[in-house]
This record gives C-alpha cells, structure tokens and sequence, in this order.
C-alpha cells in the first residue's frame, strides 16, 4: 500500500486520525468543529506532528464524515423541489402502507423531505415497456419559471425512468439550461422499481448534495492549501470514491462514517465464527455483522424514517454515546439519549459549562475513567462537575446518590445497546453466543464486557487502534463502485442476450467511476419466489437460469430456514466494481511497566473492588491482563471486570474471555 496514508473520521463528539508510515501507525484524537474541515486538519497536523512528519509528506488521504447523515436527521439540507410524472405528486407523503406505530393512536410521520409547495408535476407517461407519451420541452421550461427562486437542488423522478429514461435525461437536461442548481435524477441515482423507494433516494440525494458538494470542496482547498492530497471520500457501502465522485453522488455517503468502522473491524480481527461490530462513539453506538469473513451489506435501509435505496453496510444505530443525555421521563423512569452533549459544551466533566449528566461522566463516578485521565490524550477532566451533574440527577430520580445513578445511567445505556445487537443476531435468526463482540470507538471498549456478559458472548476483541478504529479502517478500505437496473422476467424465461447486455452497460458504468486501478468486476442478482415482496441479493458468475435459481434456494435457506417449490422470479441486475487495497500491518513491541497505578471502581455484579489500572500500550504480546482492571490509551479506554482475562495478541489486539 501507499507508504505514508492518513484516514481521518470525524465523529459527533471528535475528529479521529490513523497516520500508517512504514509499518508504523501514529493515532490522535480532537474536537469535532462546527465546520467539520476545520477539526479535519486539525487532526492532520496533530498526527503529523507527533509522528515527525511534514504534511506535504502525505501520499494518500482518506476521509469519513457526517454531514449527510447530519443533514438529514437535523434536517438542514438544502431546499430542494421535486419534478415528477403527473399524479404522482405525493408519493413521498404517502409512502408504504407499513406503519412501525400501528397501535400508537399520537404516532406522528416525519414530514415529507420536500414539502408539498415544491412538488411539481409533467404531464408525460412511460410504462415498463416503452415511452407513451413524450415529454413537452416547452412545459419543462414554463415549470422551470414556476420553482421558487430559492431552491437550492432540484430531484426529477419520472414514472418507470428506471426502464426507459429518456423523458427523465430530457427534463434534466432542460432544468440544466434553465436553473444554477443541482439537479438529481432517478435513473442516475437508483434505477430500480418501486416509486416510493427511488423517489425517496433522489430527493435524499437533491437534499445532500449542496451540503456535500460544498464541504468536499472546503476540505479539498485547505487540504491542497496545506501540501495533502485531496481525500477519497468514504462511501456507505464500505469503498472510497474520488472527491468528485462523491460530490455528483453524495447520496452515497449518508453512512459513511459507520462504514468505515465496520470495514476496519472486518480488516483487523479474525473472523472465526462471525463477528457483531460495536462503535460507541460520542453521539450514538453502531452495531453490525461480519459473516464469513464479508460484511453484511443491505439495500433498503432507512435514516429517520427515509427510505435509501443505495447499497450500504448494514447498520442498526441506537442513540447511546459517550455525550449521550440521561434524563427522566413522565412516567419518572431514567432514559438515555438520543440526545447527546456533543462536543460543545460535552459531558459535565470536559469542564466546557456542561451541567447535564451523561454516559461518559458516569464512567467517571464509577470509576472507569479516573482524575487524571486525558481523553484524546490532552483533555483533562473535571471530576468533581461529574459527580455533581450525577448527584442532580440522582436527586431528580429520587436515587441514593451519584454512584446510584451512574449505576442506572451505565445499565439503560447498555440495555439499549443489547437491543441493537440482537436486532442484528436474534431477530435474523443469529444466535449472539457463537458470535464475537469487536469493540471500538472511544467509550466502545468501556462497555463492551459487561455487554458481552448481558448477551452470553464469551469472546470480546479490542483492537490496538481501537479508539479511531474507523479512521484505521479508512487505510485498508477497498476502491468500490456500485450500479443496478431493473430487469423483471420469471427466472426460466430470461433472456441471456438481453441479461448479457443489461449487465454490460452497468459494467461500464462501475468501471468508468473507478480512478486508481483496474477493477475487479462482480455480477449480482435480486430474485424471489412469485409473489413474495422482498428479494434477496445472490452473485452472479456466467448467466445460468438453473444454477441462479439453486443459488437462489440455498441463499433463502440459509436466510429464513426454508426453501419453497415455486418459480423464481429475477428482479433487479447488479454490478459492483472493486478496486482492493491491502490493510496496513503494523509492528507491535510494547515494553516497560504496564502498571501504572490502582482505582477503586464500581461494576454491576460485583461492587466495590480495588482495579489495576494499566498503560496497554505497554502491554508485551502474550501478556495476561486478570480482571478487576482498567486499560487505557490515548484514545479510548477498557474496562475488564472481575472473572475475565485478556490476553495480548502479536499485533497488539486484546482478546477478552470469562475466565474458567
């Protein structure tokens, strides 16, 4: 791989940072700013100067952010209007029949991503067989004029664009002449059936895009300002893209951040039997799966209620981060998030004027976290204002004391985060036990055993960069392009020709996007049973109708634990360029006295007890760590409890387990 390569990942709460130079890995860890580039390059020339470098030094830059997922779940994006076939104005407002509230007589929708006022509609058809009524440029022009001066992206979703978009690239490409905005389109951004679906991803993609294509530029100009190359940008199916790329794409970043964590969990820990990935960040936790040594990948995911069509790393995300709030509810029982401190004022303790109780200052008056402890390897903490935002909430709770409700704030932060992992492992038919639980993120490791323990999972690994794990994913992360089209014909009767073909030009298209090598090219199919609502997604070799299907058997199988007797139905054609890169390996010695001290901490099944405190960077490979004890490193912190041992391996990971 490139000899000096920089990943940076920005956070709710902070900016991470993996330097990889020659076997050697230099990590750092600072504030997130409001203007995410700014506290980007902060971090670049923190990492770089502890690790001797210039940055003119840097060969390669790799970047994961947050602002399309903070776009939308703040919903701050862009103001965007919608065109589309006449009719078929409010698709997004009615959506699916499905509701997740169905008894809850106040359950609210979130309101549709653009509001009816800018919803415009043409009078043109086209069905799935052809073009029946072409579009009228003139109308196209006269709508134009209609759009509010103050539209900043514009999506176009046309009836059935997916098979024929002609009408849909016409009034593009008019919108174009007549408006200074960016323009979104269906057969662009996701060209599958399913109206609701597709029109949801184009308006997310109108939505982000001015966001995105003004932070990538931001970021590029101090990048070149300051002698680093301008970043690949992490998208949400677990590859980068070129800047550019991303910037006419940016829907394909809603996720990029989790993705890039799960992508470095995938590269560092062996895959035996599975893995659950758990990032417990600043703001939220992350939990995915890692099967068979691939990450579990989905295309039909939704972020706050909106649908997004676009491959992605398949992410549950709970709102149960280090910043996050404890509160009280009506009924007078103790919550956690989603609300978070973020990194301005933060938790009481970072001594910013937070006065609110969150998860982080529990750790500190249970212990895990002690006085002289500098996260990020600078930021001291305030103690004492941690044990007083407990104590008002103890006091608000009607609990004993501080320590009671650090206890209380420590167990809800981690029930809700044992939902999120068993909505990944149990309600998919997964058994958590025969899984291993990799911890990262900065308050990750602090959770992860007594997680592990609610779950029965015997095997917890932290890896060396555990703190900016997705940063360090961000070094190993593959080149990745997706494409896909609809082509819907019973299995048996497809016709190879006109499969061959659909294939061919998504093929060119994946290769076309691809900038730093030649890629591997691999073929994927959607298919169900007749009259089933969902596919699944099965790879694709030479075109064989009878092997697809028996694919398309044992992939059902192995999914829900049947197969049926009936006909296969082909529905979607996919094709994923890849352009691999090799994870970065690094030279792991430790030496000297790990021991750094003692600390009287609290755990839930056992009290009170004395723990070792330990420096792990100092920890030697095969080095046994006995539990009650405390790990830490500049970026994040372990927790180990009475009756679990870990162990060193040779590139420095730290393997938990319950001892005998």
């Amino acid at each position: 791989m490139t000899d000096t390569h920089i990943g940076v990942d920005v956070g709710g709460t902070f900016t991470d940072v993996a330097l990889y130079t020659e076997n050697d890995l230099t990590t750092a860890k600072v504030p997130s700013t409001d203007d995410q580039s700014v506290g980007v390059m902060a971090g670049i020339e923190k990492a770089c100067e502890e690790a001797g470098i210039s940055p003119e030094g840097i060969d390669a830059f790799s970047h994961a952010m947050t602002v399309s997922v903070n776009a939308l779940l703040e919903r701050n994006g862009a103001k965007t209007a919608l065109v589309t076939t006449e009719g078929f104005r409010d698709v997004l407002e009615i959506g699916r029949q499905a509701r997740p509230d169905l008894y809850d007589l106040d359950a609210e929708k979130p309101p549709a991503l653009v509001p009816r006022k800018r919803r415009y509609e043409l009078d043109e058809r086209a069905t799935p067989d052809g073009i029946e009524r072409a579009v009228d440029e003139g109308e196209v022009r006269a709508l134009a004029r209609e759009i509010d001066d103050g539209v900043e992206s514009v999506a176009v979703c046309l009836l059935h664009a997916y098979a024929h978009d002609d009408n849909e690239r016409r009034v593009a490409e008019v919108l174009r002449e007549e408006l200074d905005v960016p323009i979104s389109t269906s057969s662009e951004v996701l060209a599958e059936f399913r109206e609701f679906e597709r029109t949801s991803t184009t308006a997310v993609d109108a939505y982000v895009t001015p966001a995105i294509d003004s932070y990538v530029g931001r970021l590029a100009e101090r990048a070149e300002k300051e002698g680093v190359p301008v970043p690949r940008i992490m998208q949400s199916n677990g590859g980068t893209a070129e800047a550019d790329t991303v910037r006419e794409h940016a829907v394909t970043t809603t996720l990029s951040g989790p993705a890039a964590g799960v992508v470095g969990a995938g590269a560092t820990v062996e895959n035996e039997g599975g893995l659950v990935t758990f990032d417990m960040g600043g703001t939220s936790s992350d939990v995915s799966l890692v099967r068979d040594g691939e990450i579990e990948r989905t295309t039909s995911a939704e972020i706050d209620g909106l649908p997004i069509g676009t491959p992605m790393v398949d992410v549950n995300t709970v709102g149960a981060g280090g910043g996050s709030i404890a509160w009280v509810d009506s009924g007078g029982a103790l919550r956690v998030g989603p609300r978070s401190a973020g990194a301005e004022p933060g938790p009481a303790c970072y001594g910013k004027g937070g006065e609110r109780a969150t998860v982080t200052d529990a750790n500190v008056v249970l212990g895990y976290i002690g006085s002289e402890t500098a996260l990020g390897g600078e930021m001291t903490l305030d103690v004492e204002a941690a044990h007083d935002a407990l104590a008002d909430l103890a006091d608000e709770t009607g609990l004993e004391d501080a320590l009671e409700a650090a206890r209380g704030v420590y167990r809800v932060a981690n029930a809700n985060m044992a939902r999120a992992v068993r909505s990944v492992t149990v309600e998919r038919g997964y058994d958590p036990r025969g899984f291993g639980l990799v911890a990262f993120g900065g308050a990750g490791p602090m959770h992860a055993v007594s997680l592990a323990d609610s779950l029965d999972i015997e095997r917890v690994i932290v890896p060396r960069p555990a703190g900016v794990l997705s940063a360090f994913g961000l070094l190993s992360a593959d080149e990745k392009h997706d494409a896909v089209r609809t082509y819907r014909s019973p299995l048996a009767e497809a016709e190879p020709t006109e499969v061959e073909a659909v294939y061919s030009d998504l093929e060119d298209r994946v290769r076309a996007e691809t900038a730093t090598g030649e890629p591997g090219i691999q073929r994927a199919a959607d298919l169900r049973y007749v009259g089933q609502s969902f596919e699944l997604t099965v790879d694709v070799g030479g075109f064989d109708a009878a092997e697809l299907e028996e694919r398309f058997h044992d992939a059902h199988g192995r999914s829900y634990g049947y197969r049926m007797d009936e006909a296969v139905e082909l529905v979607n054609l996919r094709a994923t360029a890849t352009v691999p890169r090799e994870a970065p390996r690094v030279d792991y010695a430790g030496g000297g006295d790990p021991v750094v001290g003692e600390r009287e901490a609290y755990f839930p099944d056992a009290g009170r007890r004395e723990a070792t405190v330990y420096d792990r960077d100092r920890l030697a490979p095969g080095e046994r760590v006995v539990g009650p004890a405390v790990l830490e490193q500049a970026e994040s912190t372990t927790v180990l409890p009475p009756e679990w041992v870990g162990t060193i391996e040779a590139d420095g990971t730290l393997v938990c387990r319950r001892e005998d």
